[in-house]
């Protein structure tokens, strides 16, 4: 049997229970590093790595599948500002993730878990928010879209109400950086939003 190759975009803490230096994972660890919360086939973390190359970028999915397909479209295009961990994401962000690390969360079409009896089972509850909060540096952004309206106006107004956050202009992103998702539902109604932390 022969033995799937493992990407060399892909990140394996030392460590998975403490905090870890991503940026010195990448080829140049100065540059602002953004995290894409459940990255899943990788268009927007594709695109905007491109777009955007004096800044590094982290996609976090647990899908191997995804991780698979994302990593070596990356790979092939000679991406060195990109790499993939394949972890829960509240778990990377509570607990892998340094204080005061990211510039900009990205988290977009998230499970939705539309029936109130698996509410629980939701990505977005108060303890990722302060876990975000705590991730981001000053001024670092927190971008969601979601198809699902009652799902986003919960978040929507958990960030509003919490006064460490500042709304700000919804993120607005080229065609090469829009999801999958959002190309193949084209036509239906996309909520959006963006925050900026502003204290502590």
């Amino acid at each position: 049997m022969k033995l799937k190759s493992i990407s060399p975009l892909r990140i394996f803490p030392d460590n998975w229970y403490d905090n870890c230096l991503f940026k010195n994972f990448y080829h140049n660890s100065d540059f602002p590093l953004n995290v894409d919360i459940g990255s899943g086939k990788g268009r927007f973390i594709f695109g905007r790595s491109k777009n955007y190359p004096n800044e590094n970028f982290l996609g976090i999915e647990r899908q191997l599948g995804r991780i698979n397909k994302s990593s070596k479209k990356c790979e092939m295009n000679q991406r060195k500002n990109v790499k993939f961990l394949r972890i829960e994401g509240l778990y990377a962000v509570k607990y892998l993730i340094p204080k005061n690390y990211i510039s900009n969360y990205y988290l977009f079409f998230p499970d939705p878990w539309p029936k109130e009896r698996h509410y629980q089972n939701r990505l977005f509850n108060e303890l990722f928010v302060r876990s975000i909060h705590k991730t981001l540096t000053i001024n670092g952004c927190f971008h969601i879209k979601t198809d699902h309206q009652n799902y986003f106006k919960d978040i929507y107004n958990t960030l509003s109400m919490n006064r460490k956050f500042g709304k700000i202009k919804s993120l607005s992103l080229k065609e090469n950086e829009k999801t999958d998702f959002e190309r193949l539902f084209y036509n239906k109604k996309i909520y959006s939003c963006s925050f900026t932390k502003l204290v502590d």
